[in-house]
């Protein structure tokens, strides 16, 4: 934590363009999965018992969705468009499942950007190691506010 340092803010809506890109790729790693599950007590036996998700169409266990949106929030806030950065409203869509020990590549783009409501809308896509998307969404998001 950067507690009492000031940290630089992100790029405010006169610094980002169209077509601005990011691409971030994510091992999902057992200490990830066991901080997401101690954080939220989540205890879904689809998220870390083999034997259960062996029975199931998915055949072994997930990574949880919401710990995904996690890696989508956590580089909205670091990168584009960085600290300062508020996400006001998401729509995205689950298309596979990802799994544990998969590297998934992230790619973000800048969409739309409305001056007016300093707002920017950022396109996600997220594949994994067979280049399948395992996730797609649209994220609105308010960059940094110039200063006054």
């Amino acid at each position: 934590m950067l507690l009492g340092k000031i940290q630089k803010k992100g790029k405010n809506i006169n610094d980002l363009i169209v077509g601005e890109k990011l691409t971030i790729t994510e091992k999902i790693e057992d200490k990830d999965l066991l901080l997401y599950l101690g954080l939220t007590n989540d205890n879904n036996p689809l998220y870390i018992q083999h034997d259960f998700a062996s029975k199931t169409i998915y055949e072994k266990p997930i990574v949880p969705p919401i710990m995904l949106m996690g890696i989508i929030t956590a580089a909205i806030s670091k990168y584009l468009p960085g600290p300062g950065a508020y996400i006001t409203k998401q729509n995205i869509s689950f298309l596979a499942p990802a799994y544990h020990y998969s590297t998934l590549k992230f790619t973000f783009e800048v969409m739309e950007i409305d001056i007016s409501l300093n707002e920017i809308v950022i396109s996600v896509i997220a594949n994994n190691e067979q280049n399948n998307a395992v996730l797609a969404g649209t994220f609105y998001v308010n960059p940094p506010a110039i200063e006054q």
